[in-house]
Formats: structure tokens, C-alpha cells, sequence
């Protein structure tokens, strides 16, 4: 089947099986509060940087209130999160940037977003995906690792992050990108998970190059 063709099978049925693609962090729509959560699930769950952002946000609300803060406090606070130090450092002098170059905006393109300290494309497609609603592949865990089972990118193997987001980017209608990703998660959690995916039952296993290479 054409890689093409494939994909818009796989965004269909996903689509059907999870209507709702949103994201799994609680940033209340708040764009610098989608890029604090997203560096903080650096090697960390989502479930784990929701429970710990409230009291964050709590004591920073805003851009200008974290570029102001004490970086070891920063750090008590995300500790639970792990590599905490670093993390902290990263979020006080992205606030920083923010807020002296930027106006206190989270910039809205590929280029601005990565001078960001802490801020790679997987968090840069998360915000250009969900705040401003372009096109764009965030190339986490659950999309490197079903993208290569299902056969749409490679030759069966996991591909890096960005190579894995320049495939997808070449065969996904653009304005399905970003939501795909987010059933991914889902559907990496329910179903296709790491060590054993459930392909008895599974609405791809028909297209699956896994499933069919275990037949």
C-alpha cells in the first residue's frame, strides 16, 4: 500500500476510534504554560508534570513572574519531574528570552522558538500545533515507535525524532498533523504499546507491517 495512502487510512481510524485529539498536558490554553509542561515531560509523564503544575503555576502564573524567579526554588518545585536542575535553568531563561526579546509572547514559528533554552522541535511542533494551528509533527515516543510498526515511515525500524517528523510531514495531509500525533498517545497507551501491543482486534492490523510480519 502507498505510503500516502496508508496514512490517511491510519489518520481515518484513529480519528474514529479517539474523536476528541487533545492534548494529555493541562496547560489550560496558555501557550508559555505548554512550553513549561512540555520541557518538564522530558523523560517524565504527562500525569506527573499535570500533578506538579499547579503548584508551579501557582507560584509563577506568567512568563515575567518565572523570569524572575530564583532558579533553586524553580527547582524544588519540578523536583519530582527528574533532571530538575537542568530543567529549572532552562524555564527561568526561556522566561527570560520571552519576556526581553519576545514581549512576553511565545513566538509563532519554527525559528523564534528554538533560540528558546530547553525548547527542541518536539516542543516547538507541540506549540505550533495546538496554540497556533499549524502544521506540524511532534515526533515523541508513541509517534517514533507506531509510525515504524504501522510501516509508514523507514524500513521497519524507529527513525530519529526529526527524521521520523520529515517522513510524516511528506505523507500527512497537513491540517491532520498535529491531531494524529495526539491519538497516537492514545492509541500508544491503549493498544499499541511498547513491549506488547494488542494486534488482536487492533483497527490497523490489517495495514500494520508488524502485524503482518508476525503472521
Amino acid at each position: 500500500m502507498d505510503k500516502k495512502v496508508k496514512a490517511a487510512v491510519t489518520v481515518q481510524r484513529l480519528k474514529e476510534l479517539y474523536p476528541g485529539a487533545v492534548c494529555s498536558l493541562n496547560y489550560g490554553g496558555d501557550p508559555w504554560r505548554l512550553l513549561v509542561m512540555g520541557r518538564l515531560s522530558a523523560q517524565c509523564t504527562d500525569e506527573r508534570v499535570n500533578l506538579v503544575c499547579p503548584a508551579l503555576f501557582e507560584k509563577y502564573p506568567t512568563a515575567y513572574d518565572m523570569a524572575n524567579g530564583d532558579v533553586s526554588d524553580i527547582a524544588a518545585l519540578i523536583f519530582s519531574c527528574g533532571l530538575y536542575n537542568s530543567k529549572a535553568k532552562d524555564l527561568k531563561a526561556a522566561s527570560e528570552r520571552i519576556v526581553t526579546v519576545y514581549g512576553g509572547e511565545v513566538p509563532d514559528n519554527m525559528e523564534d522558538l528554538l533560540t528558546l533554552s530547553g525548547v527542541g522541535r518536539k516542543i516547538a511542533n507541540l506549540l505550533l500545533g495546538d496554540i497556533f494551528h499549524k502544521p506540524a509533527v511532534v515526533a515523541d515516543t508513541h509517534c517514533i515507535r507506531i509510525s515504524a510498526r504501522i510501516g509508514l515511515v523507514g524500513d521497519g525500524k524507529k527513525l530519529p525524532p526529526e527524521k521520523t517528523e520529515r517522513e510524516l510531514s511528506a505523507i500527512v495531509e497537513p491540517s491532520e498533523q498535529s491531531d494524529l500525533c495526539h491519538r497516537f498517545v492514545l492509541f500508544g497507551r491503549d493498544i499499541c504499546t511498547a513491549r506488547s501491543p494488542l494486534c488482536d482486534g487492533c483497527p490497523l492490523s490489517d495495514i500494520c507491517r508488524h502485524h503482518a510480519e508476525n503472521q
